[in-house]
């Protein structure tokens, strides 16, 4: 009876009409007010992660975000089957409800709030209904352009939230943070609530669900339905691997090991999400002079650098020249999206964008557990013994998970060199209807 009077309760909330008609505008508003709230918390977390986990800190902010982005692959396609049923902005307001929830549980118990963090994972996959959301409420030629501005938006909620949240804290504690933030995802959860409408009409919903639309690794298994996207999806798994590994990381270790303080770290969080927006607004011109093939290598060997200079740098400029050329390298995965748009018919694109995606999912998961795994073994953790005066500085061994990370991009280089140049591609597009041929067979 209760789980009735809650579904119940959570349809007629849903079914209220918001403002305007449906558009970009309104989830973009979410989704920076999301990240600005996670934004604020930053600088808090890292310190929480030192008090919580002194011992192997690293190992647990990866184990953490690692159990929280394997949770969120596996039920992303779930959630936007659901929405397909429900319609979006129910399943966008449960999503963006159970992200924000553990952020309050900072104040009460360090402990519980990782481990709400990580197991919110579950519903917490507001990407997954954003761009259903986009989806239908765009047309197919303006749908890049907005899945770009969802992303830039993600980024812009990291220019100004790490630094104002580090302030913040200096001058009034931490719990007044994580009550700020509270209250930013309270806000959105209001907004999506009284202000976002409804972009799935009644009418084109589906009416039932089945194993196969909720399969997560159903894209994967699609992968090897044509040698050159095998390869692509190579390629976004060798680079994609290190790079969610790095990202979940990189703060905290230059907090603890290379002695930032927290407003060196928001200063260059800020920039780098500055120089990251600003290179992907570029990045069709990027493409139109040196081609999407080429813009796909560039991007990686601007990763491979920047994760080199993690490695083997011990001194604070040779970090912030990593992190500026980290921002550079952030054209790849966007690059990848444009070749894959040449690449395939429009029929099957969304199919092959699937793959892609579903790759990229499975990175965010598997990445930063093996991050944290191989700081351990390589015993670069963090401990009390090697974090004080910041003793991992100077004379230290190479930290196996950036030089390990160089050499599976490496690896990608190599393998990216193989796929055709998107010129020659013209004239070969019968040769792919192979892709939706089997996609086809395969939902039958």
């Amino acid at each position: 009876m209760a789980k009735l009077s809650l579904k119940k309760l959570l349809v007629t909330l849903a079914s209220i009409s918001g403002i305007g008609k449906p558009s970009v505008a309104h989830i973009l508003i979410v989704v920076f007010l999301e990240y600005f709230a996670w934004g604020l918390l930053t600088m808090p977390m890292i310190g929480s992660l030192k008090e919580t986990f002194p011992d192997h800190t690293l190992l647990m902010n990866g184990l953490v975000m690692g159990v929280k982005g394997i949770l969120s692959f596996l039920s992303a396609p779930l959630i936007g089957a659901l929405s397909d049923i429900y319609g979006r902005k129910l399943l966008l307001l449960i999503t963006v409800i159970f992200t924000c929830l553990p952020i309050p549980m900072m104040t009460i118990d360090n402990w519980w709030f990782f481990v709400i963090s990580s197991i919110s994972g579950v519903l917490g996959v507001t990407f997954s209904v954003v761009f259903a959301y986009v989806a239908d409420v765009t047309t197919k030629e303006e749908r890049s352009r907005s899945y770009g501005m969802v992303s830039a938006t993600f980024a812009a909620s990291l220019v100004i939230a790490p630094a104002l949240g580090n302030l913040i804290m200096d001058l009034y504690g931490i719990n007044t943070v994580v009550l700020i933030a509270t209250l930013v995802s309270s806000a959105n959860v209001i907004f999506v609530l009284f202000a976002v409408p409804e972009s799935l009409p009644q009418k084109v919903r589906s009416t039932g669900l089945s194993w196969k639309q909720a399969d997560p690794f159903l894209s994967l298994r699609r992968v090897g339905s044509d040698t050159n996207i095998l390869l692509l999806c190579i390629v976004v798994f060798m680079f994609l691997l290190p790079e969610a590994g790095e990202y979940s990381s990189v703060p905290a270790y230059l907090k603890l090991t290379m002695g930032f303080d927290f407003v060196e770290l928001s200063v260059l969080v800020a920039f780098m999400a500055i120089l990251s927006i600003s290179v992907n607004v570029t990045l069709g011109s990027i493409v139109k002079n040196i081609g999407a093939k080429k813009a796909i290598i560039l991007g990686l060997l601007l990763e491979m650098l920047q994760l080199v200079l993690y490695a083997v740098g011990n001194e604070k400029w040779q970090m912030w020249l990593a992190g500026n050329v980290a921002a550079l390298s952030s054209i790849t995965f966007p690059a990848v999206s444009v070749y894959v748009s040449l690449y395939t018919e429009g029929e099957s694109q969304g199919a092959v964008q699937g793959m892609i995606a579903g790759m990229s999912g499975l990175c965010n998961g598997l990445g930063p557990a093996f991050f944290g795994i191989i700081f351990y073994l390589s015993d670069m953790d963090i401990s009390e013994d090697s974090i004080l005066l910041g003793s991992l500085r100077g004379n230290r061994t190479i930290p196996g998970p950036f030089m390990l990370g160089a050499m599976f991009v490496f690896i990608s280089i190599i393998i990216a060199s193989c796929i055709p140049e998107e010129k020659s591609l013209k004239g070969k597009k019968q040769e792919f209807s192979a892709i939706k041929y089997i996609i086809e067979m395969d939902d039958s």
